[in-house]
């Protein structure tokens, strides 16, 4: 693993790029926003000594509060491919989620139903034959109790905005430090900004194939050091 300014580097390979996102940063931001991809992009015009144009394809997001692992590509076709198995599902996503509260029973699945809030940074769950509603599925398993809540394991059948946010704040379990779905709870250091607070959501595993080898890739992130004060190791 390499340390670099502003993310860590979890698997490089050709024109393939895991990165672990650190909290409170944007994946993607409007020119002159400091972002994920700027970061990345930067990264490379050092590694190359270019002043140009830099190619990295984003293939999916987590929201600005959200930490882990994702994927990245740094050319044309391998992002095509790439992006293919993001839209047939063959992608494993699993996620750490620590939430408020005891969740009963201790394995699952959740289906919902959500839309995005137009002109808001906020989803919500709607009837099953809401016009703008989308089926919302993930799985889960308890990994620990302790006196703050609960620590889940979740693996994301769909992607859906904020899914995992709202379908466990909609069950009365919002993630630690998640103001916006109803946590009381803080999480991480509290900056007087709120958009760089972070939240007890983290994207722990990513398995995919290497658009290229087609060679089985898969990559686990450590978590931010937020989560040492809930007893976790930061392996």
């Amino acid at each position: 693993m390499i340390d670099e300014p502003g993310f860590e580097i979890l698997y490089e390979e050709g024109p393939c790029l895991v990165v672990n996102k650190p909290p409170g940063v944007l994946t993607q931001a409007p020119p002159g926003i400091d972002s994920l991809e700027v970061r990345i992009k930067e990264f490379y015009r050092r590694r190359l000594d270019r002043s140009g144009k830099v190619y990295l394809a984003v293939l999916h997001r987590l929201d600005r509060p959200v930490s882990g692992a994702m994927v990245f590509a740094r050319h044309v076709r391998a992002a095509r491919r790439l992006a293919d198995q993001f839209e047939a599902r063959t992608v494993e996503k699993v996620y750490w989620a620590c939430v408020a509260g005891r969740v009963v029973p201790e394995s699952g699945t959740w289906r919902d139903t959500l839309r995005k809030i137009p002109d808001r940074p906020q989803a919500e769950i709607v009837a099953d034959d809401h016009p703008e509603g989308r089926a919302a599925v993930l799985h889960y398993r308890t990994l620990s109790h302790a006196d703050w809540g609960t620590c889940l394991e979740i693996q994301l059948e769909t992607g859906r905005t904020h899914q995992v946010r709202v379908q466990a704040a909609s069950r009365g379990w919002p993630v630690l430090g998640d103001e916006r779905y109803g946590s009381a709870a803080p999480f991480g250091s509290q900056f007087e900004d709120a958009r760089l607070r972070t939240i007890a959501l983290h994207a722990r595993r990513l398995a995919f194939r290497h658009p290229m080898s087609r060679q089985p890739v898969d990559v686990t992130a450590p978590p931010p050091l937020a989560w040492q004060d809930l007893g976790f190791e930061l392996d």
